[in-house]
């Protein structure tokens, strides 16, 4: 009779570990959320970004920029900003993605900027990156 309870005990317990194994891996929305986020890749920053090494070089006020956003990341939530004030861009679809373009503001000269850009992706999940430049006079 002991020996029954006992494996009643164990057999309770295993299935209410397994239980919780299985509720810790599958409710987890933000592990899901994270890796669609991740689908959405900008690349090919045009100026280049900043780099004291490898491209130490001044950008004209009020020159062009551009980038590629993959296809994840959803049209109409792309924003751009500089130091806080929304630039104004151009976004067409291409086969490995999209094509942003804009322009820097004139008036910002003689500094170290961060174009900031914002995008929502799958799951209206936000995904955000940003490059360096450094601005002539």
């Amino acid at each position: 009779m002991k020996l029954q309870k006992v494996l009643w005990l164990v057999v309770a317990m295993v299935a209410y570990g397994n239980g919780n194994d299985v509720w810790a891996y599958g409710s987890d929305a933000s592990a899901k959320t994270a890796d669609h986020c991740m689908k959405v890749v900008v690349s090919d920053f045009n100026p280049p970004p900043f780099s004291r090494e490898t491209n130490n070089v001044e950008v004209k006020p009020g020159s062009n920029f551009s980038f590629l956003i993959s296809r994840e990341a959803k049209m109409d939530t792309i924003k751009v900003s500089v130091k806080g004030e929304s630039i104004p861009t151009t976004v067409t679809s291409q086969q490995n993605g999209m094509l942003v373009k804009g322009k820097l503001p004139q008036e910002i000269k003689g500094k170290y900027i961060r174009v900031e850009i914002a995008a929502k992706g799958p799951n209206e999940c936000d995904r955000n990156d940003a490059w360096l430049l450094k601005i002539g006079n």
